[in-house]
């Protein structure tokens, strides 16, 4: 899978404790912020989907820290599609410092779940085909 995204997130204050250093329970958000500019990159939100009836939690994060994210650093968070979609979506991203250094990388799978049921459901066609389209 070629699907990949970048995107530059800069650190808050509130981020972090006193020593400057992020909080670890800040990286799944970066991750989400990540994955919703990985799909509205494809021409797909979260609103389109929702008006559409299919919900996508997160079912399973997984992060390794290597370092420490700091105050005022421009993070570039790395954003990569695992595979085709199914009734998943697997996502694999890289959380870089400005000077270049590995400081994180993680995992999520999210489920496709049908509102009125709340049952998983299929990807829906239209984020194949933009997913096909964009592998082209």
């Amino acid at each position: 899978m070629k699907k990949k995204n970048e995107i530059d997130i800069r650190v808050r204050y509130g981020e972090t404790d006193q020593m400057g250093v992020v909080y670890h329970g800040n990286y799944p958000q970066y991750l989400e912020v990540a994955r919703t500019e990985w799909l509205r990159n494809l021409g797909v939100s979260y609103k389109l989907m929702e008006e559409n009836g299919v919900m996508l939690p997160v079912i399973s994060l997984s992060i390794n820290y290597k370092k420490s994210a700091l105050y005022d650093e421009v993070l570039k968070v790395k954003t990569q599609l695992v595979k085709m979609p199914g009734v998943k979506i697997e996502f694999y991203y890289e959380i870089w410092n400005e000077k270049g250094e590995l400081i994180a990388s993680a995992n999520t799978v999210l489920a496709f779940i049908n509102m009125k049921t709340k049952k998983p459901m299929k990807c829906p066609d239209y984020i194949l085909e933009k997913i096909a389209i964009k592998q082209l």
